[in-house]
């Protein structure tokens, strides 16, 4: 262990060396690498996860800069799995960084879930989510969801103790499932707020401290700041 490069957290009595060791030794699956996906990458690689699992089939357009940090204007075309793994890998080179460029498929999901702890939502549309939903209760995975637009966005964890699923949330899965993904506006700083949670929710059960959002939902409008929780 790099004392010197995780000292800041490390001095945290809810980490210290057992924490550490905790996350060196986890594994977590990123689906989407967009505006979620960026700093849920980023804040778990610089924590000291172990592995980390890229899944994305989507390259880097130039709209997406405005919020999606991971990338560069040179970078433009390029695929966004490859893009995250040589960014990511500079930042922490004791990170294992898988790359998964065909993206999540039902074909496939199951079987590159199964080889994780955790798997994160950072996906843009409802039928992944239930993809996810469905294959991690199956591999008895919980999954941290979340997602944003405008000015607001929400999270949860999934498929946890409690083992409330995301159809629990949203039962209307056909309905939703068939909705395209989504392409409104949204203000850069939203996702980067909640990525960051949805990585701090990964890393409180990794490491086993603090309440998480098991079956409960957390919204945030950061034009007006107003947070709240919910139970479902």
């Amino acid at each position: 262990m790099d004392n010197e490069r995780y000292a800041r957290q490390l001095i945290l009595s809810e980490i210290g060396p057992e924490g550490q060791k905790r996350l060196a030794e986890a594994s977590v699956l990123i689906v989407g690498l967009g505006g979620l996906g960026a700093p849920v990458a980023t804040y778990l690689a610089g924590a000291g996860v172990g592995r980390i699992g890229l899944c994305d089939p989507d390259t880097v357009s130039l709209s997406n800069l405005q919020r999606q940090t991971l990338y560069t204007e040179a970078e433009t075309g390029l695929p966004k799995t490859d893009c995250a793994r040589k960014r990511l890998a500079a930042m922490s080179a004791h990170t294992v960084l898988d790359t998964y460029p065909l993206g999540l498929q039902p074909e496939n999901a199951r079987e590159i879930i199964r080889q994780y702890d955790i798997v994160t939502d950072c996906c843009d549309n409802f039928a992944t989510r239930y993809l996810i939903d469905e294959a991690c209760a199956a591999e008895g995975k919980p999954w941290v969801y979340g997602s944003i637009g405008a000015f607001g966005g929400q999270l949860a964890v999934m498929n946890g103790s409690r083992q409330l699923r995301y159809t629990s949330l949203y039962p209307d899965r056909d309905a939703l499932a068939a909705k395209p993904a989504a392409s409104a506006g949204v203000l850069g700083a939203v996702p980067g707020v909640v990525g960051a949670l949805q990585a701090n929710e990964a890393i409180k059960m990794i490491c086993g401290f603090g309440d998480t959002l098991d079956g409960r939902l957390f919204t945030i409008d950061l034009k007006t700041l107003e947070t709240n929780i919910f139970e479902f």
